[in-house]
């Protein structure tokens, strides 16, 4: 592996503080909320919470050593994988993890605005143009220059994904949530427009961005190799995700339609016992 001589290895920890910050004011303050703000009757199941913690969890592997080091000083392949974490993976955990009363009550006074900013089309179109504007390369060469506008950055990205996941998983009636064909048909949709600048880095023949090509390649691997691993991870990576969620669904709406059709034969068996209960004359 070699590294410039003034460049540090991203292979010597260090500690980022603000992440560990983060991390743990999000799950103290989660475990709190749902042991004191949960309403009469009201239970967080341990599945929930997994769920929630398993999300931070994500966000700390993605925004902390080396996975930060990597992504923002030498390789252009784990910048991309941080931002599939940031974006295909967190924000629905999270959105799994948090009950309905608890994300009404942190959204509080932006609810309304959230709610018409978390409608499908428009929360599609967003996150999407968000994704295309955050790979354009004088964003990606300025974001890596600059770590106020870099973490700014990473901030509108989880935000927009997450208004993106809200019309699949959201679970309060503020936030309409799609049926499941719509859900699959919306996810399949969020698949497509990456597709474009994921086209652009595998084929590519020369660095498109310039901050990667100046920077030190670890494990011999050249920029273009680098930029082309990285379009293949935006495309087939983003694609698992979105796929995985897609099949998920389809089954799920595929159990509950065959424990439908029993309940209603069931029904339907009793209503002719009685009816021959009724009509038949008693001896």
């Amino acid at each position: 592996m070699t590294f410039g001589a003034a460049t540090v290895s991203p292979w010597v920890w260090h500690a980022h503080p603000e992440v560990w910050l983060l991390v743990v004011v999000a799950v103290a303050g989660y475990l709190w909320a749902v042991r004191r703000w949960a309403p009469a009757g009201e239970q967080v199941g341990a599945r929930q919470q997994r769920a929630f913690l398993a999300g931070v969890a994500v966000l700390f592997v993605g925004a902390g050593w080396p996975v930060h080091d990597l992504a923002e000083k030498y390789l252009l392949w784990v910048h991309m994988t941080q931002h599939l974490l940031f974006t295909l993976v967190v924000p629905p955990l999270l959105l799994i993890g948090t009950p309905g009363w608890l994300l009404r009550k942190v959204l509080g006074p932006v609810l309304p605005l959230v709610a018409w900013m978390a409608r499908p089309l428009l929360a599609g179109l967003a996150f999407n143009a968000v994704i295309i504007l955050s790979h354009w390369p004088a964003v990606v060469d300025a974001t890596l220059r600059n770590e106020p506008l870099h973490f700014l950055a990473h901030l509108v990205l989880f935000t927009f994904a997450t208004l993106m996941w809200l019309p699949v998983l959201s679970t309060i009636p503020e936030i309409r949530r799609l049926s499941e064909p719509g859900r699959m048909v919306y996810l399949f949709l969020q698949s497509v427009v990456p597709t474009v600048p994921a086209s652009f880095l595998t084929f590519a023949e020369r660095p498109i961005y310039r901050f990667y090509a100046d920077a030190p390649r670890p494990f011999g691997l050249s920029a273009v190799g680098d930029q082309q691993l990285a379009g293949a991870m935006m495309k087939l990576g983003g694609g698992v995700v979105l796929w995985g969620v897609i099949v998920v669904i389809f089954f799920r709406w595929y159990a509950d339609d065959q424990r439908a059709q029993k309940r209603d034969a069931v029904l339907t068996w009793r209503d002719v016992e009685r009816e021959l209960e009724r009509t038949t004359p008693r001896a």
